[in-house]
């Protein structure tokens, strides 16, 4: 292997090594398994681009090209023509994926779950940290600054991450870059070197050349471990999501304006569902006697784009004395006020504050900001509920089935935000709906209709370790397939009910929990849930529960009220099911598995943010493989073509007079065709003689391989000249013997041109161009002549 060759693979270690630094941030390590192979890839088409040899431009363009279309293969192949070359849709397709990922950078804590823009901004980052490298190190031949962007990817995932382990992840990616500036060349490493190296003669230095690499990478070393230890220190203070793990707040200030950009609360739902460790979340003790509808919502899910539903960017302001009414609650809906003391376990720090909805008050110490249009309470720069007790006053809203029935048509504008449907719905969902709803006479009918189809009706199952698929085509999976848990029923009969012209959105909390027998209430784990809201205007925003088996029936959705419907005991936490972000901090309610669960990401398996061209499969990395063999195939022909004609000319033979004359003039073809490629051209006009005697004095060679040149020369005038020729023995291994010469008076340049451009391999351009000539000249004699009589006589 040559010492670019393996400066390259170096480089690609490197990059993967340092890259290693980033595994903290996100919950799964598949992203680097699938990176592996495009790094290696990446490197292979800039050392095959370098053999060529083509330009230093050329060479980063086809390396940048190549990324571009893996990219596109892992990410958006279903916008992309063939699966791999990009086009506008595909482009597009990127650029939402790199906002979704964005968005995922601050809406999780980490370790962040793999959602498809984490897993783009992951590798397109580490790609293209990659190609700096590759650049820098292999084709500048400066691996020294190559350490600069290895620098940037450790420095930047050391700066997020609050790991004790981050010394280990430093020493993995110092290693890779000292065995790059190993394994690029003592001359190039010296020189660089000299900027960080004593004076000449100085006591205890190594002034010889062999010394260099060790003695730079030593002080290089040295360098960059001051340096990333200094730079994550000097990082600005970052909060929220990815940037901070407890969850850090939302906006600048101190509670008086700003914005929330909503975090996303379902982290860790099916692994709360299915822990074996139900452990208490909350404890209540509240002025009701029923505890049916006692639930606890966290935030709203208001904002739906086909793929996932999660919170709006709303405008935050600071925690008023009493609440307003809540929007389109009618002074004639029966209401009762409820008084609710809320304790929070001390490992339980979320940063949305849950209460019972609507809430008319709260009093709760701490760094809390309040959103109006859902409600609720935000955390402010890293306030959490960890430990927290707070009371909250809430209104007990009872419509009546006729109240509903009658709701008027809410006001436009509210109308057109939560009936907004995007184009990528399946059309089954729209459908379904419509086949449901069929016989209803108004919006609240349509409502019930949907809530007894998946809730009794349609025969749904609930199962919380079903699979239903992820993207846009997951509702319709989940209605085709009809099981899973409150996420998937929740956000479909939400979807349903905006193509119905209801408003709708998703409210993700805790369910009623268990009473105990000192007069408080429970809840744990397995109590997290999710649940639709319609809007009907004089009622305002009203629950529903479509999800089987949990959480408790509206009483104004049954034909008769029943006095009371508290929750069964009996059941595993008949209320449980969306995780709120109990593990959206770093506690012990997000284990290190958040995405075990379809999406500790996201809102859900049914709609978890996935990119059209996400899952690879095994077909696609054999169509990735083929596609660079081909890519590589068409750079390397020339040296194919010429390898094998050189193993033909060279080989075995027949024993008899006239193959053993075929074989000295393929082997004499083969000694002027080898001279050709390294830099003399064969001059037809010359005797077999003189001819050698001019490869010999232009290509400056030593005794012995001159008088091979003239032996094989004396074997051709042989075969063309003698009566009876002699056959030559040994004209193969003096061929041999000349193209080594050759190769060892040229310069590199001229020797890698001879390997991988050979000039004589234009002789393939003409074999078609006299073949295309006689098959033209055959169709031609084959035709009829059409010939005119010319009125002459023979």
């Amino acid at each position: 292997m040559s010492g670019r060759a393996r400066l390259a693979l170096c480089s690609a270690a490197a990059t993967l090594m340092a890259s290693c630094a980033l595994l903290p941030l996100v919950a799964e390590p598949t992203w680097l398994l699938l990176l592996t192979p495009l790094v290696f890839v990446q490197t292979g088409v800039g050392a095959a681009a370098r053999r060529v040899p083509l330009g230093r431009p050329l060479t980063v363009a086809a390396q940048a090209l190549v990324t571009l279309v893996l990219l596109t293969l892992v990410f958006a192949r279903e916008h992309a023509a063939a699966g791999v070359v990009p086009g506008p849709d595909a482009f597009r397709h990127l650029a939402d994926l790199l906002q979704q990922g964005s968005d995922d950078v601050n809406r999780y804590a980490i370790p962040a779950p793999l959602t498809d823009g984490i897993e783009l901004m992951l590798i397109g980052g580490v790609l293209l940290i990659g190609l700096l490298v590759d650049t820098l190190a292999v084709t500048f031949r400066s691996a020294a600054p190559a350490g600069l962007p290895l620098l940037a990817l450790y420095s930047v995932a050391a700066g997020l991450s609050d790991g004790a382990a981050d010394w280990l992840w430093f020493l993995v990616a110092a290693a890779g870059y000292l065995m790059l500036l190993l394994a690029e060349g003592r001359d190039r490493l010296a020189q660089w070197g000299r900027v960080f190296g004593a004076a000449p003669g100085s006591p205890g230095t190594v002034d010889s050349p062999a010394g260099a690499p060790v003695r730079t990478g030593r002080r290089i070393g040295a360098v960059a471990l001051g340096v990333a230890l200094v730079v994550p220190l000097a990082l600005p203070a970052m909060q929220g999501g990815l940037l901070d793990v407890a969850g850090a707040g939302v906006g600048p200030g101190k509670g008086e304006g700003g914005t929330v950009s909503a975090v996303n609360p379902l982290v860790s739902l099916r692994d709360d569902l299915n822990t074996d460790d139900d452990r208490q979340v909350l404890t209540l003790k509240t002025s009701t006697t029923d505890f049916s509808d006692l639930y606890l919502r966290i935030v709203s899910l208001d904002d739906f784009d086909g793929t996932t539903w999660k919170p709006a960017q709303r405008h935050i302001v600071g925690v008023p004395e009493v609440f307003p009414t809540p929007a389109g609650l009618g002074a004639d809906v029966r209401r009762a006020k409820v008084r609710t003391t809320v304790t929070a376990a001390n490992w339980y720090a979320q940063n949305w504050l849950p209460m019972p909805y609507p809430p008319s008050s709260v009093q709760v110490s701490g760094r809390w900001r309040y959103e109006p249009i859902g409600m609720t309470l935000v955390g402010d720069h890293g306030q959490s509920t960890r430990g927290a007790t707070y009371q909250v006053t809430s209104l007990a809203v009872r419509p009546t089935a006729r109240q509903l029935a009658a709701a008027p048509e809410p006001a436009a504008a509210l109308l057109r935000e939560y009936t907004k449907v995007p184009s990528a719905l399946p059309g089954v969902v729209a459908r379904t709906a419509r086949r449901i709803t069929s016989g209803a006479t108004s919006h609240y009918q349509q409502a019930v209709e949907l809530q007894d189809y998946f809730a009794a009706d349609g025969g749904f199952e609930y199962d919380t370790s079903v699979k239903v698929g992820q993207g846009p085509g997951a509702i319709a999976t989940f209605l085709k397939k009809k099981q899973g848990f409150c996420v998937h029923f929740s956000f479909t009969m939400a979807a349903m009910a905006r193509t119905l012209g209801i408003p709708a959105r998703v409210a993700v909390g805790f369910a009623p929990g268990t009473p105990q027998a000192d007069g408080t209430v429970a809840v744990s784990q397995r109590d997290a849930h999710a649940w639709p809201e319609l809007y009907f205007e004089g009622v305002g925003w009203t629950r529903f529960e479509p999800t089987p088996t949990r959480g408790t029936t509206p009483s104004y959705t049954l034909p008769d009220t029943p006095g009371t419907s508290l929750p069964d005991p009996a059941l595993p936490s008949r209320n449980a099911s969306s995780a709120p972000s109990a593990a959206a901090s770093p506690s012990e309610s997000c284990t290190g598995e958040p995405r075990k669960l379809d999406a500790c990401d996201s809102p859900s398996a049914a709609v978890a943010p996935h990119s059209g061209g996400g899952g690879s499969g095994p077909w696609w990395y054999l169509l990735t493989g083929l596609a660079v063999l081909a890519a590589l195939a068409v750079p390397l022909s020339p040296l194919l073509w010429r390898t094998r004609v050189r193993s033909q000319r060279l080989g075995a033979h027949g024993r008899t007079a006239q193959d053993a004359a075929a074989h000295t003039l393929a082997v004499w073809q083969e000694l002027t065709d080898s001279a050709w490629d390294h830099g003399i051209a064969p001059d037809d006009s010359l005797t077999p003689r003189r001819a050698a005697a001019r490869v010999a004095r232009l290509g400056r060679l030593d005794q012995a391989a001159e008088a091979a040149v003239h032996r094989v020369a004396d074997a051709v005038e042989q075969v063309l000249y003698a009566p009876r020729p002699r056959p030559a023995e040994g004209a193969a291994a003096d061929v041999r013997r000349v193209i080594a010469a050759l190769r060892g008076t040229v310069s590199a340049r001229t020797r890698l041109r001879a390997l991988f451009l050979p000039r004589s391999a234009v002789r393939v351009l003409w074999a078609v161009s006299a073949r295309w000539s006689a098959l033209t000249r055959r169709v031609a004699a084959a035709r009829p002549a059409l010939r005119r009589p010319s009125g002459q006589r023979g």
